[in-house]
């Protein structure tokens, strides 16, 4: 099984956010395998970024998982109603982070489509459903049943982590027949960091013409 090595995420933040793009995040929840393929990603670099969580190494309870070795999950609760995942990058003590910010289920569908709408099937979602089922990090979260009960969890484990290609996990490849831009842009929802709000330290597959 080719998981993504701790490696992986020892560099730079945002050429990390990049990279993910197209990689495959598996979830184990006892016998089952959910699989989702990452779609879009945004970079937070807690020395330089004033959108970071850990902005001027500043550490609290909530984001210390940050400050540890990279190749970790950093979950957070936010709103009041959503999780999201972010993959701790850059080496020990170098709080910066990947949000993953949208993905596409490839499988155990059914089971992420009871998390996420309490359906119990896939067949049972209207449009609406299947356009906006993991389109924002809160959604991934939930059809992935994540919460903060798995911060800090090792993605160079077997219960949560990336690998290049689904063959990986003995899923077979299906062809992608539709052409895939990669787009990147200003991050989503943090006016309140200045002039950081600008960076284009978003990344995402957009499907093209």
């Amino acid at each position: 099984m080719a998981i993504l090595a701790r490696e992986f995420y020892n560099g730079d933040t945002v050429e990390i956010a990049r990279t993910l793009l197209g990689k495959y995040l598996v979830r184990r929840i006892g016998a089952e395998i959910l699989v989702c393929r990452i779609t879009e990603t945004e970079a937070y670099v807690g020395r330089c970024d004033r959108a970071c969580h850990a902005f001027g190494y500043r550490k609290t309870n909530r984001n210390a998982v940050m400050f540890g070795p990279p190749g970790h999950a950093y979950i957070y609760f936010v709103y009041g109603m959503h999780h999201c995942l972010n993959f701790v990058t850059e080496p020990e003590g170098e709080p910066s982070a990947v949000l993953l910010r949208g993905a596409e289920p490839i499988y155990g569908t059914d089971r992420m489509c009871k998390a996420r709408f309490g359906l119990n099937s896939c067949s049972e979602m209207s449009p609406y459903q299947r356009k906006n089922f993991m389109n924002g990090p809160g959604k991934v979260c939930k059809a992935l049943s994540l919460s903060v009960v798995q911060n800090a969890m090792d993605l160079t484990g077997n219960e949560l982590f990336l690998c290049d290609s689904p063959e990986d996990i003995g899923l077979s490849r299906s062809a992608i027949t539709v052409r895939e831009i990669l787009q990147c842009g200003p991050r989503i929802g943090v006016d309140y960091a200045g002039e950081d709000k600008n960076l284009p330290w978003r990344f995402l597959l957009k499907k093209g013409e």
